[in-house]
């Protein structure tokens, strides 16, 4: 009995996480859905660049300044290397930027802060929601995609700096812990409600989150995803020694 010549070659995956973009990107609907996570990535790259900036000059000393100026400069590079991408896969970056401008600036109109420690809040609170909610999707992209995602969320250090600012703000004066927990809290609202409004917005995207073209996902699924969010959140708001 003769064996056919591929008998022993692996069937070819079905599951978007273990193809390459090459491979993943043959279907247009996961394509357009990659164009927008890497759209909305970008311009929340460049929005907290722009942020950081501002915050910085609320900084109480020159050492702070220097430092939000250095996480300033960590996030530029990250929308730098989200754009060139968009550029590799022939997609102007602006044109990807720009159904997602209007939603984050108005959550960062709706959530400005008012003071250095709630400059500090924000970014530690609201910048690692959405860290949380790409990395969930990170793990359903294809390969290429899924390394630049996980790579640009890398942590720029104000997760640490914001810990020990407002602890030690807290320590000194314990009642700016209410207003600050009051504040998280807002964030979390806010932060939360334009995720779900830029998802709902994006047919590519919402099919990608409820179980079309990337696998596994179902609405349980993105129930539980946000459940995990808001756990972690509740961690983080302990680690700043705020009530959650």
């Amino acid at each position: 009995m003769e064996t056919p010549d591929n008998a022993n070659e692996a069937p070819a995956t079905t599951r978007i996480a273990d193809q390459d973009w090459a491979t993943a990107s043959a279907q247009p609907q996961y394509r357009a859905a990659v164009v927008d996570l890497l759209g909305a990535l970008a311009y929340g790259e460049l929005a907290a660049f722009e942020r950081l900036a501002e915050d910085a000059k609320l900084a109480p000393t020159l050492a702070d300044k220097a430092e939000l100026a250095k996480m300033a400069s960590a996030e530029f590079h990250h929308f730098e290397q989200l754009t060139d991408r968009l550029t590799d896969i022939e997609v102007e970056p602006t044109a990807a930027m720009e159904p997602f401008a209007r939603a984050l600036d108005d959550f960062h109109r709706q959530t400005a802060p008012s003071d250095w420690l709630e400059g500090l809040v924000k970014a530690y609170v609201g910048d690692s929601i959405a860290s949380d909610f790409y990395r969930e999707v990170a793990a359903r992209l294809d390969s290429d995609t899924r390394s630049l995602v996980l790579a640009v969320l890398d942590d720029t250090g104000h997760g640490n700096f914001a810990v020990e600012k407002v602890r030690a703000a807290i320590e000194a004066d314990p009642r700016v812990g209410g207003r600050l927990a009051l504040w998280a809290r807002r964030l979390m609202g806010e932060a939360l409600s334009q995720a779900q409004r830029v998802v709902a917005d994006r047919d590519a995207l919402s099919t990608m989150l409820v179980g079309g073209v990337a696998d596994g996902f179902d609405l349980a699924e993105v129930g539980r995803m946000f459940s995990r969010i808001t756990e972690a959140h509740t961690k983080r708001m302990a680690a700043l020694g705020l009530a959650a």
